[in-house]
């Protein structure tokens, strides 16, 4: 499997890493081809931003347990199937600060743990560490698995940042890209973003200067 680990909505899940018991695995959910990660350890599983089609995510985490799903920002198209998900599954959910009221407004889902910075969210032997990145909402997070993978939302892909609002959510992103991940993390840490295909640090850091310089 190439480092891209394409998916699409409606296939089968692709397997991006192993580590011992752990795996985890992308799959493709929605009209707006959202990925959503699930990593397993034994029975513990972390689900990364229920976006859609609830019965699909309940029978590909049927049988683990206990769990977390944490959502990697407020927009619509990544909360979808969070209320249903949360009803079946009894998860602790988990999402950056300043994001939580507009997803617990947009979806009945509560109580949402805030996390931000420096925070570290596990379930059983897994554990993520977060990254908050202001820019394409106010409280997009990034999560860190080690010094391996990073699941980034809709803040990273191959080719640039996500959509901001104006120039200075731009500015904010950029260099919370900068600061956060593309200094502390080397280049060959995997980048799995919130929609398509995956990439690197590597291959993504050489054009930092021309998205600065092309805006968003």
């Amino acid at each position: 499997m190439s480092r891209t680990h394409h998916v699409t909505p409606g296939g089968d899940p692709v397997v991006i890493h192993r580590d011992g018991r752990l795996s985890i695995s992308k799959v493709s959910v929605g009209p707006m081809d959202n990925n959503v990660y699930l990593l397993h350890d034994g029975d513990n599983l972390v689900l990364i931003d229920a976006a859609a089609d609830a019965e699909r995510l309940l029978e590909l985490t049927e049988g683990y347990g206990p769990d977390v799903v944490i959502t990697t920002h407020r927009h619509h198209d990544h909360v979808g199937a969070l209320a249903d998900v949360a009803a079946a599954r009894r998860p602790r959910l988990f999402a950056g600060a300043p994001d939580v009221a507009a997803i617990s407004e947009a979806t009945g889902v509560g109580p949402i743990t805030e996390v931000w910075d420096g925070d570290r969210i596990s379930c059983g032997p897994i554990l993520l560490r977060v990254i908050g990145l202001v820019g394409h909402t106010p409280g997009s997070i990034a999560l860190a698995w080690q010094n391996t993978l990073l699941f980034t939302g809709d803040s990273l892909f191959p080719g640039g940042p996500g959509k901001t609002g104006s120039p200075e959510d731009f500015t904010s992103l950029m260099d919370d890209l900068e600061t956060k991940i593309f200094t502390p993390y080397g280049d060959d840490v995997a980048v799995h973003p919130g929609h398509g295909d995956s990439t690197t640090l590597g291959t993504e850091r050489p054009h930092l200067p021309e998205w600065r310089k092309r805006g968003w």
